[in-house]
């Protein structure tokens, strides 16, 4: 539920009850994993989904009934030979637990609000017995039963280096995808919220000296689009110093073969991390389309996958899962 958290919110402050559905587990092949959430209203509004469409509408009728009742429902979908029976065409299956939510129900609120706002939180499920759907204050204190804990880790960082064009239509796409990008330009004229509105933070300020203290790990990705010689291979340095998980930076063969000139010049030896020029080779030509390339690039680099086309692989398109509950 915590993908879907303010839409919920917004509900529950409304003072109406909300039937969240999660998958809490997970075995085989399936489009999504354990601990996704679909949520329907009293109004009938569906926000979220667990499967991409394949169980969806049995979804969506345990959760007209636990809005009914206020009873918990825990049902499983799997691939059936049965040409109407309903389950996951790509043959795994999922186990959903649904149950109502109100205002009153403090702990989940207060998860909900915690990862609305980007903060760690986490919910325990029981999934079985007479209090199935009820929320445990702790995982071990259902050590003896089955429960399922589903749990919400802030969202990946992008920061976007240089106040362009294509950072506007690469912070728009990429918030999409659920990142929280920063913009750090040096020029105030160009680095404004309303340029960027899609990011969660606009920085003016001198990017190697903002970016020495940003915090970087491997759930960041650096993109420089600035185009600016003054600290382009500097960035670049302190990003694959610093251990960011993606490090890319735009520009010709030409621009790279400079910036590489530079990055020896500052000693800096972990260039096979660096991607440039940017993004995948999608003929991309509008800010964009060469968002799109770049986020694809991301994408793969972060999910340590080959970027071929599927046709051209074998096997599974979704990741074959061991059975796992929600995480």
């Amino acid at each position: 539920m915590f993908e879907i958290a303010d839409r919920i919110l917004a509900r529950l402050d409304a003072g109406e009850a909300v039937a969240v559905a999660t998958a809490v587990g997970v075995d085989g092949s399936a489009p999504r994993g354990a601990g996704t959430s679909m949520a329907v209203t009293v109004d009938g509004t569906v926000i979220g989904s667990i499967s991409g469409g394949c169980v969806e509408g049995a979804v969506y009728e345990m959760c007209e009934r636990v809005l009914a009742s206020g009873v918990a429902e825990l049902e499983s979908f799997g691939h059936d030979d049965h040409p109407f029976a309903i389950g996951l065409a790509c043959g795994g299956r999922v186990e959903v637990l649904a149950t109502r939510i109100t205002r009153d129900d403090l702990v989940a609120v207060d998860a909900l609000r915690r990862a609305a706002a980007g903060r760690p939180a986490r919910v325990t499920r029981v999934l079985e017995g007479p209090r199935l759907g009820a929320i445990v204050a702790r995982p071990d204190e259902c050590s003896d039963i089955r429960s399922a804990t589903e749990r919400n880790e802030p969202a990946p960082r992008m920061v976007v280096v240089g106040a362009v064009e294509f950072a506007v239509a690469l912070t728009n796409a990429a918030s999409t995808l659920g990142y929280r990008v920063t913009v750090c330009d040096p020029r105030p004229v160009f680095a404004t919220p309303e340029r960027f509105p899609a990011a969660a933070e606009v920085v003016v300020a001198w990017p190697p000296t903002w970016l020495a203290s940003a915090g970087l790990d491997a759930d960041t990705a650096v993109v420089v689009v600035s185009h600016d010689d003054r600290f382009d291979a500097e960035v670049v340095a302190l990003a694959l110093e610093r251990g960011a998980g993606y490090v890319g930076a735009m520009g010709s063969r030409r621009t790279h073969e400079r910036r590489m000139q530079e990055l020896a010049g500052l000693g800096v030896t972990d260039v096979a991390r660096l991607r440039s020029p940017i993004g995948l080779d999608l003929g991309a030509e509008t800010p964009e389309e060469v968002a799109v390339s770049i986020l694809a690039e991301v994408l793969a680099t972060r999910n340590a996958t080959s970027a071929r086309p599927l046709r051209e692989r074998s096997g599974n398109i979704h990741p074959a899962r061991a059975a796992s509950t929600a995480s």
